[in-house]
């Protein structure tokens, strides 16, 4: 067993500070993570099973609190450990520890070196086993001095193993060399293997983890032998003769970052490894507990990919409390803004039954950049909620299209084809004609950047296939420069002096939600180019105020119901004419 190179014990008081802790803005899953922990916790508490009366029948913790303990870390490359006498495997030990105590005394901490086996850097196994017992007992069976009620212990692997990233797909599709090598390549494994799934192919690396953080949970609450909490009951170590249970150890890996992790290769010479032990609350772990079960269900559930729980996690670590209580605020508010845009947006277009003044083009374009961001998430393997998401947008683009324009079926042909007309409250006024200039130098702006980024893409990026390319460009394309499709309808209003035809409850709730992306941008980290695009709508609500401010309201233009302000006049005053001539005749 490889010998740790340097040691170097320290208390826990004098351990190196956490990083200070930085914005990251996922605070709508924050919520939802800390809204689902914080309901099954309070449900554990609430609706777990009463404590019987008799005290015969209920169990309680075998050590007393702040007994003293001794405690020993070995590392093994098998996961049943009982090699006691060697003193190679011995990496850690403290004595005199007291239990549930909380102060400098009860926390220890141990930096140090670990030099790796040649079978650890080939995907080998190493576990760490740590032991406690009353002090002056041994945790080795074979003493004379070990006693079964006074040692417990746990293990834990020290090495992860997550799956190679499947970086070999994509491929630079001008160099032509390095694809034909990639494709026998893939001939080649398909000779071998021809029958074998991607399952059996993946390949594996392993980590080594760099901190290992052991955790003596502070209980001694008596539990009911047939009623013990679900929560707990899996880490409870019963002894078999008392029927008490020995104190829980935590292995306490929450704030372990998968990108802390160390990749074990050849090249590996040393490793660090931080060792610390200290007390943890009864609360404090069963909320752990529950934030990692919640994220385990999300990821069930597709709605939490790989990698979004390490973002989340680095929201507490790295973020100002103050500034994170504002971002979880505001992403409430951003919702709420969302959900109120979209049921003023369906409103809308439901009960329009006017398109004079109104930019059907631009509804068109609308479902087309949608429909493209929905091909793009399919071919990137997104989760199934993301896609659903984007699929039911997709529809209700379709379905605006259908309420600006007429949807025809034809049936001349041998397959049925969508044919589309326009709306006569569209193209019998200068509407149509305006759209039709605004669209058309717009389209002329937006090919030659679209076109201008996807030969860049071509040259300098990797892609798995040409279909993936142009998915890729377009998709990029649609999210720089699409804010150019919002421009023909400014265009309408100046040219029909009137913005009384926009559905502004709709905007306006479009425009605080980019009020709050603009907040994010200052809080959340980002290249500068992107953080400059967050400000581009910006631009287009502000010439919309800028228009509202000029134009005055006509009354008599058709509003988004399709009734005018003047034909509802002179309709009343019709009504009041025939009144009083019938009060005269009578």
């Amino acid at each position: 067993m490889a010998q740790p190179v340097a040691t170097q014990a320290t208390p826990a008081t004098t351990a190196r500070p956490r990083p200070q802790q930085q914005q990251q803005g996922f605070g709508q899953t924050v919520t939802g993570i800390i809204r689902m922990a914080v309901m099954c916790y309070f449900a554990m508490k609430f609706f777990s099973p009463k404590k019987p009366a008799d005290p015969s029948q209920l169990m309680s913790n075998l050590f007393q609190k702040g007994e003293p303990l001794d405690m020993w870390l070995y590392l093994s490359d098998q996961q049943i450990f009982n090699d006691f006498g060697n003193d190679g495997a011995l990496l850690w030990h403290e004595s005199n520890i007291p239990y549930a105590v909380w102060g400098q005394a009860s926390s220890r901490s141990l930096s140090l070196q670990y030099t790796p086996s040649e079978a650890l850097k080939h995907n080998g196994s190493l576990y760490a086993h740590v032991f406690f017992a009353r002090s002056g007992y041994s945790p080795d069976p074979n003493d004379s001095e070990y006693q079964p009620q006074s040692s417990f212990s746990r293990t834990h692997p020290v090495v992860v193993y997550h799956p190679k990233p499947k970086s070999g797909k994509r491929r630079n599709l001008l160099n032509s060399k390095e694809s034909e090598e990639e494709i026998l390549n893939l001939e080649v494994k398909d000779d071998v293997q021809p029958d074998s799934k991607d399952e059996d192919s993946v390949e594996w690396i392993s980590y080594w983890k760099p901190n290992i953080t052991i955790n003596l949970v502070d209980d001694f609450n008596r539990y009911s032998y047939n009623a013990v909490p679900p929560n707990i009951a899996g880490h409870l170590n019963i002894d078999p003769t008392t029927k008490n249970y020995f104190p829980i150890i935590y292995f306490n890996e929450f704030w372990l970052l998968r990108d802390k992790l160390i990749s074990l290769n050849d090249t590996v010479k040393e490793l660090p490894l931080n060792l610390e032990v200290g007390p943890i609350s009864l609360t404090k772990w069963q909320f752990f507990l529950q934030i990692e079960q919640s994220f385990q269900i999300h990821r069930s559930y597709g709605s939490m990919v790989e990698g979004e729980a390490d973002q989340l996690k680095r929201v507490f670590l790295e973020g100002n409390p103050y500034l994170l209580v504002v971002t979880m605020v505001v992403s409430v508010m951003h919702s709420l803004f969302d959900f109120l845009a979209f049921k003023n947006d369906i409103q809308f277009w439901n009960k329009n039954k006017s398109m004079e003044g109104l930019s059907a083009k631009s509804v068109v374009v609308s479902f087309i950049s949608q429909l493209i961001v929905f091909l793009y998430l399919f071919d990137n393997d997104t989760s199934w909620m993301i896609l659903a998401s984007s699929g039911i947008g997709c529809c209700i683009e379709f379905w605006k299209i259908g309420k600006a324009m007429h949807i025809e079926i034809d049936r001349s042909g041998m397959i049925p084809m969508l044919r589309f007309r326009d709306r006569e409250s569209y193209s019998s006024n200068k509407t149509k004609e305006y759209d039709d200039i605004a669209m058309k130098y717009l389209s002329y702006v937006l090919f030659f950047l679209a076109a201008c980024f996807s030969v860049y893409s071509l040259m300098y990026e990797q892609h798995k296939s040409w279909y993936s390319w142009i998915l890729s460009s377009l998709t990029s394309c649609v999210y720089m420069f699409g804010f150019i499709m919002m421009c023909p309808q400014l265009f309408i209003n100046y040219k029909m002096k009137s913005v009384a035809h926009l559905p502004w409850r709709q905007m306006t709730y479009k425009f605080l939600n980019t009020i709050i992306d603009d907040l994010f941008a200052f809080v959340i980290k980002m290249p500068t180019l992107h953080r400059l695009s967050v400000f581009r709508d910006d631009v287009i609500f502000l010439i919309y105020l800028y228009q509202r401010w000029i134009y005055p309201v006509d009354k008599s233009r058709v509003n988004e119901f399709g009734f005018g302000g003047e034909d509802k006049s002179v309709a009343n005053g019709s009504a009041i004419e025939a009144d009083e001539n019938s009060k005269k005749t009578n």
